[in-house]
């Protein structure tokens, strides 16, 4: 039988899409039949989400064949510790929803989790590049506390797909890529996003871009993952 391993972090916090999602009517719902049904993979809520009475058993990791499939609850970071990556690579998935915010009133977004530290603890640090169906992207991380790249909002990309409507399906291919001094986010093959490493290995964010390799939902979303891997040079 698979054991399910997580830990909820009770730090200051935000979620990967802006708090006006709450407002908006829209908080976290626990997921029937939850917890991680994937051996080897681990994972932790996001801190405001612990702090309003969500446990990892309220997301849901399963797999069928060689496909990952997500299903929150609260907002949900998870990853493997066998998954790790260092100097040169790139890390990449290809994101699906099946039904375009089936469980959700607006969009949120899914995406790549690189640079993975003390996972599951108070300081824990990682990167991550997230797409919405929206047709918009976010960059961002904790280290521990949470920090933006490229601002609050997601910023909008023609190379981000863009679901027909809701219930409808869309797909994204993602990939977060350490080369030399830059780090950058390339979506459906076009990249969106890059960064110096020096302004993302520093005081208050990262660790290092080496480190654990994952995956990441916002809460009420449901996707599944494929072909999540590494490449060197």
């Amino acid at each position: 039988m698979f054991r399910s391993y997580g830990s909820a972090l009770v730090l200051a916090a935000i979620l990967c899409v802006p708090r006006a999602g709450a407002a908006q009517g829209d908080p976290a719902r626990p997921v029937a039949g939850g917890g991680i049904s994937v051996s080897g993979w681990k994972g932790v809520i996001d801190a405001n989400e612990a702090a309003a009475g969500m446990t990892l058993d309220n997301a849901k990791l399963a797999q069928e064949g060689d496909v990952l499939q997500v299903t929150t609850g609260p907002a949900t970071t998870y990853w493997n510790p066998a998954n790790t990556a260092s100097g040169d690579y790139t890390v990449k998935a290809t994101f699906t929803e099946p039904k375009y915010m089936n469980l959700m009133n607006h969009p949120h977004p899914y995406g790549i989790v690189i640079a993975g530290n003390d996972l599951g603890t108070d300081t824990q640090s990682y990167l991550y590049c997230a797409a919405y169906g929206s047709g918009t992207f976010i960059v961002r991380g904790f280290g521990p506390e949470p920090f933006q790249m490229g601002g609050r909002r997601p910023t909008p990309h023609d190379a981000v797909h863009k679901a027909a409507g809701a219930g409808q399906p869309v797909t994204q291919e993602i990939a977060v890529s350490v080369k030399g001094d830059q780090v950058s986010c390339a979506i459906n093959g076009t990249v969106v996003a890059s960064y110096p490493k020096a302004e993302l290995v520093t005081a208050g964010k990262l660790k290092s871009t080496d480190g654990v390799y994952g995956i990441r939902f916002a809460h009420n979303t449901e996707g599944t993952v494929a072909g999540l891997s590494v490449t060197r040079p």
